[in-house]
């Protein structure tokens, strides 16, 4: 399961990035909701480490 999180979270930083998008785009592309991507990118630890 970590794998496929740490995944999401790649996947989700690198289109935003990419695209210079927003997080509610990220979300409606992947079908998830905001609240979703923003857990993701700012409360996975693995990537993006809370301080």
């Amino acid at each position: 399961m970590k794998g496929y999180i740490e995944e999401r979270a790649i996947e989700l930083a690198n289109y935003i990035i990419e695209k210079k998008t927003t997080v509610r785009a990220a979300a409606k592309k992947y079908g998830i909701s905001k609240s979703t991507v923003h857990i993701v990118l700012t409360k996975w630890k693995g990537i993006f480490p809370i301080t």
